[in-house]
This record gives structure tokens, C-alpha cells and sequence, in this order.
């Protein structure tokens, strides 16, 4: 709250002037929006899909990469850790 980033988010716009919340979206110039929005395209299609066909649960983005453990749990201890992120 409060805290602003030095230096500008675009030539000749700082990152002091620009309002919070969606005022911002009036103030950040349209190629920004769409860098945004390519970002966002690149992550949906490429980084967050399952691309090695291994997942066991919508949302389940592991890919056979990381799984911090998820596979040595049991099917009781998954769907209640599940349940607890879905309630979240």
C-alpha cells in the first residue's frame, strides 16, 4: 500500500503517476494492455497446459516436473488437500 516501483512502466509515464486499482487500466497506454494480455496467451497455451498428458485433476499443471511430494501421498491425503484449495 503505497509502495511504488522507481523508475516508469512506459517513455515519460513513472510508475508514481499512475492510479491504483482499474483507474490504471486509463492511465497504461494500449500496447501495454496488449503485452499484457500476450503474456497471459503465452502462459494459458504453452507453460500451464498439460503438455506430457500426466495429470490427475483439473488444475494439475506438475507436467511430470515438480510435484513437492504429491505423488507419495495417499488417495485420502490428496483429495483431502484437494478439498482444502478448492475451499480456499
Amino acid at each position: 500500500a503505497g509502495v511504488r516501483l522507481p523508475g516508469d512502466l512506459a517513455f515519460g509515464l513513472p510508475f508514481s503517476s499512475v492510479p491504483a486499482g482499474l483507474k490504471a487500466l486509463t492511465v497504461v497506454p494500449p500496447e501495454g494492455c496488449a503485452q499484457i494480455g500476450a503474456f497471459i496467451g503465452f502462459l494459458e497455451l504453452f507453460v500451464m497446459a498439460d503438455v506430457a498428458g500426466k495429470s490427475e485433476f483439473p488444475g494439475d499443471f506438475r507436467n511430470g516436473f515438480i510435484d513437492f511430494g504429491w505423488d507419495s501421498y495417499s488417495p485420502e491425503v490428496k483429495a483431502k488437500k484437494r478439498a482444502i484449495e478448492l475451499n480456499n
